[in-house]
Formats: C-alpha cells, sequence, structure tokens
C-alpha cells in the first residue's frame, strides 16, 4: 500500500471512529456581506457543503464526483464562488479527494489545527472562510504541495 493510500486509508477510519462533525466553525469571512448567520448559512448550502464549510467536516474520500473531472475550467468555493484552484493544478493523488497542486493567488487563507494531536495546516476561502481542507508536503513539482480539498466545498465552473 503506498503512503497516500494508508493515509486516506486512517483518515477515513478516524473520519468514521470519531463521527464528521468537529468541535470548531468555519473561519470569520474577510469580507463583511459574506459574515452571514448560521441560519443563513444553513439555507445556502446543502447539509454536506454546510458541514465541511461551516463546520469544518470532512467529506468521505472517494465520494466527490469532482474527484474525477478533468475538463479545463476553474474550481471555486461553494459557498461564495471565489475562484480558489485552476484544473491546470489539479492532479490525481489516489488520497479520494479533489487535490491541487498551487491555489489562485488570493484565494485561501491558512491556519494550523491540531484536531489530531498533530499540527497540520488548515485552509479555508479567503472571502467567506469556507473550510476547503489540508495542504501537504507530499505533493508533485514545481510546488511540491497537496492542496487536499473536500469536493463538496466546491464547485466546477469550465472553461
Amino acid at each position: 500500500m503506498t503512503r497516500r493510500g494508508l493515509l486516506a486509508s486512517f483518515g477515513a477510519s478516524l473520519t468514521a471512529l470519531v463521527g464528521a462533525r468537529p468541535a470548531l466553525a468555519a473561519s470569520k469571512a474577510s469580507d463583511p456581506a459574506w459574515q452571514l448567520s448560521e441560519a443563513e448559512w444553513k439555507k445556502r448550502l446543502s447539509p454536506g457543503a454546510y458541514e465541511v464549510l461551516r463546520r469544518e467536516g470532512t467529506e468521505r474520500p472517494f465520494s466527490s464526483p469532482l474527484n474525477k473531472e478533468k475538463r479545463k475550467g476553474t474550481f471555486l468555493c461553494a459557498g461564495c464562488r471565489l475562484p480558489l484552484f485552476s484544473s491546470t493544478t489539479k492532479f490525481d493523488s489516489g488520497t479520494g479527494w479533489p487535490s491541487f497542486w498551487e491555489p489562485l493567488p488570493k484565494g485561501i487563507t491558512t491556519k494550523i489545527d491540531f484536531k489530531l494531536i498533530v499540527p497540520r495546516t488548515e485552509y479555508h476561502c479567503r472571502r467567506c472562510g469556507g473550510h476547503q481542507g489540508h495542504v501537504f508536503d507530499d505533493g508533485p513539482r514545481p510546488t511540491g504541495k497537496r492542496y487536499c480539498n473536500n469536493g463538496v466545498a466546491l464547485v466546477f465552473q469550465p472553461a
């Protein structure tokens, strides 16, 4: 089994063991127009998107159709439609989540989380604060980064 496969299995097992409901909420929106109440977010988002974007949950691996998306285009935040990733930076990481080696400029912000005890770099949509995923140092060149994104936190806009 590859390292990524092992990590994906561990993540899926941990999600099944502790559930997909983390204790923390999304980051605060940088744009005041996107500082919505929880009720407003629940009206705007599907239950799955709400759980990931606003409660920092994690979807099951291999559950998103965007994991197999190969067309040219842009991946946008499902909460506010801010462009986050170009399809030219998407790659198949084998982890079960859409993965990218570089975000678009001014698309995301990062913070360190300790939810799994080990520190990880979490990233959020810069505009609405919606949780997207985590970034790891095992991606391809030229950056060596893997932005591991929840598919339900994105929408795809074909070119």
